[in-house]
């Protein structure tokens, strides 16, 4: 298939109960989710914790479930699809995304998010009463600034005038005060720490340890980093940005610019949820975006690729 194709790797918030229905459909994507090794690593069966949300939404059962959920749909069409012309991952999503460039292997990463989860929640709990938010309508400095007032932070920045933040509960609850006062809209997330802020620095080091000893490959596509949006150039590299991130604001929208400077003209989020191809082609319209949320089956996906690839 011939195309200028983006793959957009999503991390908390979107998922759900139906998370891997469209993999558990496909013969190669069952096959990934039985073979992955995921029910050891949450607190309770695969079943009950996709049922219940507040197994769902724990940290530590989370970021597996996501990661699986993605490179099981990725097991599933990369026969057909061939490599993409683009990989990006936001937060816990630049696991699948560097295993999808070839960085680790794929059946490793639900077990790595795994180690993210753990080195995430036990910085947290020195620090508790921390979390995201999200803010919009109000230009990205200008919020920057307030929540700086409030000692929060630029979690991930998302748009010109629209980012996540991240923090100990009192600044956020200031500054969150302090943004309304300025027209500006804000949301509590379900995400219980304050990733890729400070907050999260004693666990970069564990993590990148545990990077360090999965054998990292140079990326065999393009492979944009979350805190730059530039392509990484080796496996050492990747593992690097990879912690770093834990602890250093996500730079989504220079990811998004990026795929529009390579040429992509084609983007599809591996799910689960649609937040990624909403963004992108809000601020890129000229490139198709559709997630895998969209469709009822991966052939659903599959047929409209081809529709596309001119």
């Amino acid at each position: 298939m011939s195309m200028r194709l983006a793959l957009l790797c999503p991390g908390q918030g979107g998922q759900h109960a139906g998370m891997f229905d469209l993999a558990r459909a496909d013969a190669r994507g069952a096959a990934f989710l039985d073979g992955c090794g995921l029910a050891p690593l949450l607190a309770a069966p695969v079943e009950e914790v996709l049922s219940q949300p507040r197994h769902l939404y724990a940290n530590r059962n989370a970021q597996p479930l996501i990661v699986a959920a993605q490179l099981a749909a990725w097991d599933a069409l990369r026969e057909e699809l061939g490599a993409p012309a683009v990989v990006a991952g936001y937060s816990v999503g630049e696991l699948s995304a560097c295993a999808i460039a070839g960085v680790f292997a794929a059946r490793e990463m639900p077990a790595m998010a795994a180690h993210r989860a753990r080195f995430m929640d036990e910085a947290a709990a020195a620090a508790p009463d921390q979390g995201l938010m999200s803010v919009g309508g109000l230009a990205v400095e200008a919020a920057r600034a307030c929540l700086q007032r409030h000692g929060a932070f630029v979690a991930i920045e998302t748009g010109d005038d629209t980012l996540i933040a991240g923090g100990a509960g009192p600044a956020l609850g200031g500054a969150a005060t302090e943004l309304a006062a300025l027209g500006a809209r804000v949301g509590e997330l379900p995400v219980g720490l304050a990733s890729h802020t400070p907050l999260m620095q004693a666990a970069i080091a564990p993590f990148l340890r545990t990077l360090s000893q999965a054998g990292a490959e140079t990326p065999s596509c393009t492979l944009l980093a979350g805190v730059s949006g530039q392509a990484v150039a080796d496996g050492a590299q990747a593992a690097t940005l990879l912690a770093r991130q834990l602890g250093q604001t996500i730079q989504w929208s220079a990811c998004m610019d990026a795929c529009a400077e390579r040429g992509v003209t084609l983007a599809l989020e591996l799910g689960p949820g649609n937040a990624l191809s909403r963004m992108l082609r809000e601020r890129h319209p000229q490139i198709e975006c559709r997630s895998l949320a969209d469709f009822r089956s991966l052939a659903g996906a599959l047929s409209w690729l081809r529709r596309h690839a001119g």
